[in-house]
């Protein structure tokens, strides 16, 4: 994020810290909106990365039609309801037709979407259809497991409590075989 946008969010911060009572120039606050705005731009990143750049043509050729799995990818976001974290981890699957991702792609894909402001449940469709987009493959399938602090912190305040989200395209949808198989997977 440019320099010019921290410095807005910088001040943006200072407002916030004093609209909440506090003095943003007393010694462990000064710096406070500047670290916040530099926390924000990072945690927000995702608006600023290109997915064909992260691809950067790492797609390659294969026979292969197994089911290839990536899982317990971890994933940070903000709930656009309440801009508090949730975090936790994402399992990628696809059946390839002909091509496949570079393995670190698919944990880039789920961090593009994962680092803006986010629902699970568009979360969890925005990488399964990046995946099937970039492989064209038979079928995708994601599960998300994550915890909210919008939840845990606020709120109804359930320490233990964890949202699952899924997404199936393709053969994940019309083969409840694949499906299973893919679920049964991610839980070894």
């Amino acid at each position: 994020m440019e320099e010019g946008k921290i410095k807005k969010l910088n001040g943006l911060f200072d407002k916030i810290i004093s609209e909440l009572g506090e003095d943003s120039k007393r010694e462990g606050l000064v710096k406070t909106p500047y670290r916040a705005a530099k926390a924000f731009a990072f945690l927000t990143k995702g608006y600023q990365e290109d997915i064909d750049k992260i691809i950067n043509g790492a797609v390659f050729s294969t026979d292969n039609d197994d089911m290839v799995i990536v899982k317990n990818i971890e994933l940070y976001s903000l709930c656009e309801h309440h801009l508090l974290p949730f975090f936790g981890k994402c399992h990628v699957a696809y059946i390839p037709s002909g091509k496949v991702l570079g393995l670190s792609k698919i944990a880039r894909i789920v961090d593009v979407y994962s680092r803006r402001l986010q629902i699970q449940e568009n979360l969890v469709r925005q990488i399964a259809e990046t995946v099937m987009k970039y492989t064209s493959a038979e079928g995708v399938g994601v599960v998300i497991e994550a915890q909210h602090l919008c939840m845990m912190m606020r709120g109804v305040e359930k320490q233990n409590s964890v949202m699952t989200t899924s997404c199936m395209l393709g053969s994940f949808i019309e083969d409840s075989a694949t499906r299973s198989e893919f679920l049964s997977l991610i839980r070894k």
